[in-house]
């Protein structure tokens, strides 16, 4: 909400008037600013609040707006400015950040962005994981060494410098944070299937298929698959969660989304440098959001482990 200020010999303004009448000095970036420009109001823009009070005192302008939390603070500073009017504007439910914009819409929005990214980068992990765990394990041989000394060497590395190096030579965007991500979970997958298979393989039913003349890729997807997707099912939701914690500290130290897409690692990032000013609300309810969909889709992992595996249910 906005509050509107001005001289002792201005204090009469609204009485003869309405804001349109006036030159009304606003901050540029602040609510002010879109608040004259959603009433079509004759704003003049300052750079920083300093310029804005100085313009009213210079007859710039015959009257400022400011954010409400401001005025008793400006007040101290210049006990001669009189309130012409207050609660101007909408009022944001979770507050706006340090350029206006209502957190609430940036947090909607942005849980598109996030949970987008982060599916996104499990379907790729996926994909790429149970086909070469599928080809690993059932294969064997040459093929097999060669693919768990490269997944091997990939698991080894920390995910989050993983994440930040794919990160660093892709660039900022939605599909190159996605691929960045899911290169360090590849090989996850790759090790579960990979081990599934190298059991399932050896089930009396995959001999029996063998024995009927079952051919090698009919096997791999009628008899092999088929009983390794439910512990992926698992890992994939596991993914999830821990694909949103490394998005947002993607886009925390700059790596992730552009500035004009909205996410809320990004808004962490931005936020966290106004937390001394006492604008607390631009960190907490991103970060809130954050821990909540994250610990949601472990739980949801969690679940689905208890539910596909007959021995957990069982305990």
């Amino acid at each position: 909400m906005q509050t509107a200020l001005s001289l002792p010999e201005n204090e009469r303004l609204l009485v003869d008037g309405t804001l349109e009448d006036y030159a009304i000095g606003v901050q540029r970036n602040r609510n002010g600013s879109n608040l004259a420009k959603e009433l079509k109001l004759n704003g003049v823009r300052f750079q920083d609040q300093d310029e804005l009070i100085a313009g009213l005192f210079n007859r710039e302008v015959d009257l400022v707006l400011l954010d409400q939390v401001l005025v008793p603070q400006i007040l101290q500073s210049h006990p001669e400015l009189k309130i012409i009017q207050e609660d101007l504007g909408r009022k944001y439910f979770l507050g706006t950040d340090n350029l206006g914009r209502d957190i609430t819409s940036r947090l909607i929005w942005g849980a598109r962005t996030v949970l987008g990214v982060a599916i996104t980068s499990a379907l790729l992990s996926s994909v790429i994981g149970i086909t070469l765990g599928l080809l690993s394990g059932f294969v064997g041989k040459g093929l097999d060494r060669f693919l768990s000394l490269v997944m091997d060497s990939l698991y080894a590395f920390p995910g989050l410098l993983l994440a930040i190096a794919m990160a660093t030579m892709l660039g900022p965007g939605l599909v190159n944070v996605a691929v960045a991500i899911s290169v360090i979970y590849i090989p996850t997958f790759f090790r579960v299937v990979r081990g599934q298979v190298l059991s399932v393989k050896e089930e009396l039913y995959v001999e029996a298929a063998y024995s009927l003349g079952a051919k090698s890729w009919e096997i791999l997807t009628r008899y092999i698959f088929p009983n390794v997707i439910a512990s992926v099912v698992v890992v994939f939701s596991l993914n999830i969660a821990d694909a949103i914690l490394t998005e947002a500290g993607l886009s925390f130290i700059g790596l992730g989304l552009p500035p004009d897409v909205p996410d809320w690692g990004y808004d962490l990032s931005k936020g966290h440098q106004f937390l001394v000013a006492g604008r607390w609300w631009m960190i907490t309810f991103p970060g809130i959001l954050i821990t909540l969909v994250a610990v949601g889709f472990s739980l949801l992992g969690e679940g689905l482990s208890e539910i596909l595996n007959p021995r957990l249910s069982d305990n």
